[in-house]
């Protein structure tokens, strides 16, 4: 048995998320759908780093799975291209120790919020980043940030019907990438919530706004109470873009 990792990107926009789901269009069905015509419907299980929410994109996605073929990585690339829909592409394949797991194995995480901030929506970007058109004051949003570093309890940055009881996980950085008219925020951690990362990002477009003040921050995470931060930014602006491993 030869166990497989893959790099895999995917348009968010048509899938009920990452998860299978019942009677619902998701990225891992489509994923075992195209594995089962590979081996003459045998039903191979994946196993993602984790899970994206309905519309929610990913550039890098990671999964692996077990098969008996043996096939070269760039052979299954091809393959599995071939066989999945165009809004799903097979970034890279490799072969791996049978001890790796891609969502055990995982060190690190990076997210990308995208948001348009042109005062026009771009009809042909719509699905792709978040359209904020106001005024923003970058400099409290930076300090807000600031509050957010390090390991904490993120109980109040997580959907309230998170089914984990460990809340506490650390963030290593928060970085702005300003291009022309899009406004990139990056997270990076050693993992994230459930909606964790649309919340920080609703919270600090409300800091941004002059809605709470920086210091407010502090605040939400010692309340360990969601309904002290923002709102969920839409899933739609959202990009698993990285995940990272020991080797």
């Amino acid at each position: 048995m030869n166990r497989l990792k893959c790099t895999i990107a995917y348009d968010g926009t048509s899938f009920s998320g990452y998860q299978i789901q019942p009677s619902k269009r998701t990225v891992q069905l489509e994923l075992e759908s195209a594995l089962a015509k590979m081996h003459k419907g045998e039903h191979i299980r994946v196993f993602a780093s984790g899970r994206t929410d309905a519309t929610v994109h990913a550039y890098g996605q990671v999964i692996h799975f077990d098969s008996p073929l043996s096939i070269a990585g760039k052979q299954w690339k091809r393959a599995l291209n071939s066989l999945l829909p165009d809004d799903i592409i097979i970034r890279s394949v490799e072969q791996v120790d049978s001890n790796f797991h891609a969502r055990f194995d995982v060190v690190s995480k990076e997210y990308r919020y995208k948001l348009s901030i042109h005062p026009d929506q771009d009809v042909f970007k719509r699905n792709y980043l978040y359209h904020f058109p106001y005024e923003l004051d970058y400099i409290s949003i930076e300090e807000g940030i600031t509050y957010l570093i390090g390991t904490q309890d993120f109980t109040s940055f997580c959907a309230a019907k998170t089914e984990v009881n460990d809340k506490i996980r650390t963030i290593y950085d928060i970085n702005i990438i300003k291009e022309n008219d899009e406004v990139i925020f990056c997270f990076t951690g050693n993992g994230f919530l459930y909606n964790m990362v649309r919340i920080l990002m609703g919270t600090l477009l409300e800091v941004g706004q002059g809605k709470l003040k920086p210091y407010q921050v502090k605040e939400i995470l010692e309340k360990k109470d969601r309904s002290y931060a923002g709102k969920t930014a839409p899933g739609h602006g959202l990009y698993l873009w990285k995940v990272t491993y020991d080797n």
